[in-house]
C-alpha cells in the first residue's frame, strides 16, 4: 500500500492512493479523525461482509468512536470504545461473533493499535444490548475464523 500526501495551499493537503484521492482540510478535520474515521470503517465494512458472507444482511448500521488520548505528546491513543448498532436477521450469537470477528481478527486498524491502546466496544442488535463495554479477548489477535472476506482495509 502507498499513499502520497502534497501540500495544497493553507492546511489542506491531497491524500493520493491507488484508486483515489481526497483533500485533507486541517484543522476542518485533524488528522487524528480521519485516523479514527478509517479505523471505524474498517471495522464497519467488517459487520455488513462478514453477515453477507454466510448468507445474512445487516441494516442501519452505525459504529461510535469514542477515544481517549494521552494528555502528552505524541497524544497517543490511551483508551477506545466502539459501539455497534444494527439491525439483522441473524440471531444474538451471530452477531456478537461478526463484531468479535472484526475486532480480534479481520480489522487491520484496530489490531494496529490493540498493543497501546485499551479496547471496549458494545453492541445493539436489533434495538437490545447484547453487550456492553466488553473488552477484547487478546493483545495479540485470535484464530476467529469465519472465512475470507473482501473488505476495504485488506
Amino acid at each position: 500500500m502507498k499513499v502520497s500526501v502534497t501540500h495544497k495551499e493553507g492546511m489542506q493537503f491531497e491524500a493520493k492512493t491507488a484508486n483515489s484521492s481526497f483533500i485533507i482540510d486541517c484543522p476542518v478535520i485533524s488528522p487524528v479523525e480521519y485516523f479514527l474515521s478509517g479505523l471505524i470503517t474498517c471495522s464497519a465494512t467488517d459487520i455488513i461482509l462478514l453477515p453477507k458472507n454466510q448468507g445474512f444482511e445487516v441494516k442501519n448500521l452505525v459504529v461510535d468512536g469514542e477515544v481517549v488520548r494521552a494528555e502528552d505528546h505524541p497524544r497517543k491513543f490511551v483508551q477506545l470504545h466502539l459501539t455497534y448498532s444494527f439491525d439483522s436477521d441473524g440471531d444474538d450469537t451471530q452477531a456478537a461473533r461478526w463484531v468479535m470477528a472484526s475486532v480480534e481478527t479481520y480489522c487491520s486498524t484496530i489490531n494496529t493499535i490493540r498493543d497501546t491502546t485499551k479496547i471496549t466496544y458494545t453492541i445493539t442488535h436489533n434495538g437490545q444490548v447484547i453487550r456492553e463495554k466488553e473488552e477484547m479477548i487478546s493483545g495479540g489477535g485470535s484464530q476467529i475464523d469465519l472465512g475470507e472476506i473482501q473488505a476495504c482495509c485488506s
